[in-house]
Formats: C-alpha cells, structure tokens, sequence
C-alpha cells in the first residue's frame, strides 16, 4: 500500500479543489486508499466499518459526478484517487469510456451484483439503488387512476392539469429519467410526453422535500420522487399524507438509476480498492444503503425496514449508456418542450 494524502495532490490545482464540497479521513491523516466520491451522505459509517473490519484506511473527498471526473482527467497519471464513486450510472458509463476505470476480475462482484447494474469488462459496479416513481396525496388521488402501464406517460392525460408538481429541468434526477423516456419510447414519443406534462401546467420545484411538502399540503396532488426522499421525510414525519406509487409495473417497469464505483486507471492501490468496493457490494451492503434508505444492489441483502413497506416492484432494466449518450438529448427535448 503507498498512501498519497490528497491534499499533497492539490498543490497547484486550486480552480479544480473549487468543486470539492468536503475531505474526510477515516484510519488517519494519511489514508491507504483514496476516493473521489460524489456521493456525499453517510459515507463516514460505511468506511468506517470497512476499516474496522480490514485495517484498510480511507480518506475521500466529494463534489459533483461531472466535475469529480473532470478533475480525474486533469490530474492524469498523477492523480491521488483509487476508486471514483458516484450517483449516476451514465457518469460511469462515461468515466469508464474516457480511460478513467480500470477493469478487474472480480468473482466476487460478478456473483453480488445483478448483469445490467455493472459493466461487462469489470470497470464499474452498481453498489446501491434508487427507484424515482410517482408519489400523490391519497385524499385527492385514487391510485387507480394511474396507467398501470405506462405511468410516466400517463402523467400527459389532461384528466392531471393543474395536479402534478415535478422536478426542475437541471436535475439529474429529471434529466435521467427523460433519457430513459427517449431509450424506452424514442425521441418523438417522448418528447410528446414531456409536453403533455408541461400542457398540464406542471409546478416545477427545486428539489425533491419541496415536492413532498406540496403533495402533503395539497398544493398538488401527484409528483415524481427518489423513493428514499419518501423515506426520509416518513421517518420524521409518520403522518405525511403522502403515498408511493410503483410505477409502469404492467409495463417496462419503474425507472431506476444507481450510485456505484470503479477503480481508477493507474491506481498503485488497486488490490485494496477492489477490495472496498467487494465489501461494499457483500458484508457491507447495509452499512452502504440502508442509513439513506436505498436499496441494495445485492439480491441476497434485504432491504431496510422502511422501504420493505413500500412493497416489493418491477424495475426498469438499467442502460447506463442509454443514461450516458443519451443525457444531452435529454436536456435538448426538456428544452424543446418548454419544460423549465
């Protein structure tokens, strides 16, 4: 193991160390391993534990999926990092492309992590995953009127206008879920959906609570969430008067995405950084998902208790380079369609 603390690295990288919105160290101030990650929520538990478990140290930074890869360009062969994590799997699909990932031979990772949740040449895995599905106040929406089939498309029938509030246009979340619209249907159909939406004077919101807040007040009556916002927000607030929907489940399934991880190119550390994400993927799965309430990628792990509630679903087959290629389009026909 040869520890190469970042901030040795970020001498003379001052515009990128902009984007960074935290550095931790878990084992000391000069970790084994090091991690770009732009997943920013209860890491400090799972690391943690990873090091208790295998006196591995772990020290990491985070920021955005796009600016973390950008900066893993920038720095080249010199760059501190071991494993690039991240909450999108078109940013893998891109960091994976560009020659950022090292692909490896893990049996291990093979065996826990389903096909389409992975990279076929071993160069990213899936670690945990998040359904976005409808959400509706159940005093003002029957669920049966939801399309059980295409419920995303369902969303466009005028018998919604002035109901739905959704997430702005520069989301991620918006912006992966339009691109698996345009994958699923092709760029005609969806862009006739996404104009449905807008004709239904769709209230557009900064962020996912906002949308919860407004179902629960009544302000609309149906939205589009990451369940685990759901999740959260419940765990406060037992009384919410808010209910989840899985969506399209007699049709191509409810849209998913994952957070997932892959070791850089050139790592000197790259044994111990399979072996991270191997932990993350087995024994750690739920020290991994279950503080935020995701799922876990591993079908043999179960699935905390408060999103068991939720039932078990159908999800939509996951094509990272649909989410990867496809995303620009995405922006371009939430533009087209007047959709803010």
């Amino acid at each position: 193991m040869h520890p190469r603390p970042l901030t040795k690295t970020l001498v003379g990288l001052t515009a990128l160390t902009s984007i960074l919105t935290g550095c931790s160290a878990i084992g000391g101030d000069s970790a084994d391993l090091q991690i770009y990650s732009a997943r920013h929520y209860d890491l400090e538990g799972a690391f943690g534990q990873f090091t208790e478990e295998t006196g591995i140290t772990v020290e990491f930074i985070t920021g955005d999926d796009a600016e973390l890869l950008e900066r893993l360009k920038a720095e080249g062969d010199d760059t501190p990092a071991d494993v690039f994590m991240t909450v999108d799997a078109g940013n893998l699909w891109n960091g994976a492309r560009q020659g950022e990932l090292a692909a490896i031979d893990s049996p291990v990772l093979d065996e826990a992590v389903p096909e389409d949740l992975r990279d076929a040449e071993g160069r990213w895995y899936g670690l945990a995953l998040r359904a976005r599905t409808v959400t509706y106040n159940p005093a003002a929406v029957d669920p049966a009127e939801f399309d059980a089939t295409e419920t995303y498309a369902g969303l466009a029938d005028p018998k919604w206008k002035d109901r739905l509030c959704m997430r702005d246009a520069t989301s991620a979340y918006t912006q992966s879920l339009v691109a698996s619209l345009i994958d699923l249907h092709g760029r005609e159909r969806a862009l006739e959906i996404v104009e449905g939406w807008v004709a239904n004077n769709v209230d557009i919101l900064s962020n996912d609570i906002l949308l919860l807040e407004a179902i629960d007040a009544g302000t609309c009556d149906v939205g589009i969430n990451n369940h685990y916002y759901l999740a959260r927000t419940l765990e406060e607030n037992p009384d919410l008067d808010v209910d989840l929907f899985w969506a399209s489940q007699e049709g191509a399934g409810t849209h998913v995405n994952i957070s997932g991880a892959g070791v850089v190119e050139g790592s000197d550390s790259a044994e111990d950084a399979q072996r991270l994400i191997e932990w993350l993927a087995t024994d750690g799965q739920n020290a991994f998902v279950d503080a935020n309430h995701e799922f876990p990628v591993n079908p043999t792990v179960e699935p905390e208790p408060v999103i068991a509630a939720f039932g078990e679903f159908t999800r939509m087959p996951l094509n990272a380079e649909a989410y990867g290629t496809l995303n620009a389009d995405a922006v371009d026909l939430l533009a087209e369609a007047g959709y803010k």
